[in-house]
């Protein structure tokens, strides 16, 4: 009984630190607090080559020793803690469905929003909490007051479930979509600020802007894309499928409009769990992709109408924040930009291998894309995985063709050593 009203308690009040991540383990919250407080007493670089707690960190994941997943980038595993997290909240669920999930469950939504919009750097009623990036741009796709000749601005190199729903609204609506070829990789900002403002016309109402490049890990100066956007009375639609929880930034420092992520990537949350956010003076804009009382109302919470849904998925999202959070947005960026540097700067020197990542550093995080001559991805990504068992990912898109490589910060340094014996071999 004690155990359950602590459990209880902790969903509705859970506004510290490791609130959720108590709720999930008291024994690991506690392990983990003294971790997290040494690690933060150290220097940035003594953090980053700290390889005790990062050792610690792969321990508290479950992954398998015998393929090491090298394909972050699609969806990343949980914490352990977040995985017993998301099965205690499932196992109370059942005791009472209907009572523990709109009840109970449920009170814990607006500290769980809270949460989320503290990482984002914004308010929470710019927060709503779904299942994906992919749900939550639709939502901003389709929710937008656009007419026939009305102009879009987008790439070639964007995600394909956000270029088919823009088709979607073409083939409905009569919208012009505008498609700009980005030569990847790109190393200068403004070079890639030109090739979109040279896009844009009086018509132009919307720039998406994928803000990573998936294919290649490509960042995008979103903020810098976003200012002439406005300059011109247009809006700005941000696909961060791939950087909330990647590296360390504030969502409104990107001055866009729109904004969605999937959280089951970078944050390591469950698997279907998102988040998207909208600027508040812009939600009455939007129209509610599901049915709702309100549908072009001010209401955050509009976009949320999604009827029974995973509520121990959502509330187990805290727990990845907490564990986030222990390890710092910043000091997580350059710990997986260390990872990807240390790996990349074993084998860019081979003459069979090249990179479709930036060289500039600020310009890539822990994506990395190689191709090796004479090799096409496919059969590179196939040697990886039946021989070295390695799991990547091949890429044949557009003008990139090469093998996607993404650590998390559960990958060791040893995992990597791996990939370099690996890739040297193919290469031969």
């Amino acid at each position: 009984m004690n155990s359950r009203r602590k459990f209880l308690y902790g969903i509705s009040s859970a506004a510290g630190a490791f609130g959720f991540l108590s709720i999930a383990n008291n024994s690991f919250a506690a392990d983990a607090l003294k971790k997290f407080e040494r690690f933060h007493s150290l220097q940035p670089t003594d953090a980053l080559n700290d390889e005790d707690f990062w050792n610690w960190v792969k321990e508290s994941y479950t992954v398998s020793p015998n393929i090491l997943n090298l394909n972050n980038g699609g969806v990343s595993p949980q914490p352990k803690v977040v995985q017993d997290a998301h099965i205690r909240y499932y196992q109370y669920c059942n005791e009472g469905p209907s009572y523990y999930m709109w009840q109970i469950l449920d009170q814990g939504r607006e500290a769980l929003r809270g949460k989320l919009a503290d990482l984002a750097g914004c308010s929470a009623d710019e927060i709503a909490i779904n299942r994906n990036a992919t749900e939550g741009l639709n939502t901003v796709i389709f929710g937008l007051n656009l007419k026939a000749g009305d102009e879009v601005v987008l790439t070639k190199q964007d995600y394909p479930n956000m270029m088919n729903a823009w088709k979607q609204r073409e083939k409905r609506d009569g919208v012009k979509l505008v498609w700009l070829d980005l030569p990847l990789p790109m190393e200068n900002e403004e070079e890639i600020v030109r090739k979109y403002v040279s896009a844009f016309t009086p018509k132009t109402k919307i720039v998406q802007v994928t803000h990573l490049i998936n294919w290649t890990g490509q960042i995008m100066p979103v903020k810098k894309i976003a200012q002439e956007a406005h300059k011109r009375g247009i809006e700005v639609i941000a696909d961060g499928a791939h950087t909330f929880g990647h590296f360390d930034f504030a969502i409104p420092d990107l001055e866009c409009d729109y904004f969605a992520t999937s959280l089951h990537k970078w944050l390591s949350a469950p698997f279907g769990s998102g988040m998207m956010y909208v600027k508040k003076e812009k939600i009455r804009n939007i129209w509610a992709l599901l049915s709702n009382g309100e549908p072009d109302g001010p209401d955050i919470k509009k976009f949320e109408s999604l009827g029974t849904r995973s509520f121990a998925s959502e509330m187990a999202i805290g727990t990845a924040v907490d564990f986030h959070n222990g390890i710092g947005s910043k000091r997580k960026e350059d710990r997986l930009r260390f990872l990807k540097d240390y790996w990349v700067d074993k084998v860019k020197a081979m003459p069979k291998v090249s990179f479709m990542q930036p060289k500039t550093s600020f310009m890539s995080c822990a994506i990395a894309t190689i191709a090796i001559e004479g090799k096409k991805p496919g059969e590179v990504a196939s040697a990886l995985i039946e021989k070295y068992k390695i799991h990547t990912v091949g890429i044949d898109w557009e003008n990139i063709h090469a093998v996607r490589v993404t650590p998390h910060v559960y990958t060791s340094l040893k995992d990597l050593d791996r990939l370099v014996t690996a890739i040297k071999e193919i290469a031969k």
